[in-house]
């Protein structure tokens, strides 16, 4: 008979457990050192209980882009900025080779520099 309440309390905690990793579970506290009523600490607490999937499906994905969770991540990122810079350099270039854009540019200036010494 012991053996029976084992098993049920085993499926039980199973049970339990299945849904708190489905459905998720929040714990939050603070803790605040005060001395004299002065505040000296706060230390705020959050912890959130739940599977992957239910993390990422509420955007809680942050494992995802630690550098040192995922080291592959870094170099990825490096690539990224350096190519963004690339294609933004391109873009100036090809702006200064357009026409309308050199017509546009070589106008402006002087309305700026007479505006200037106009007042």
């Amino acid at each position: 008979m012991p053996h029976e309440l084992h098993g049920r309390s085993s499926a039980s905690l199973v049970d339990v457990l299945d849904r708190v990793l489905d459905k998720g579970l929040v714990v939050a506290g603070d803790i605040k050192i005060s001395l004299a009523e002065v505040e000296l600490l706060t230390i705020r607490i959050r912890l959130l209980v739940c599977s992957l999937d239910k993390a990422q499906q509420i955007g809680l994905d942050w494992w995802k882009y630690d550098r040192h969770l995922s080291p592959g991540r870094g170099d990825l990122a490096l690539e990224n900025a350096e190519l963004k810079r690339e294609v933004h350099e391109l873009q100036d270039r090809l702006s200064a080779l357009t026409p309308r854009a050199r017509a546009a540019r070589v106008a402006r200036k002087p309305r700026r520099r007479g505006a200037k010494h106009a007042r």
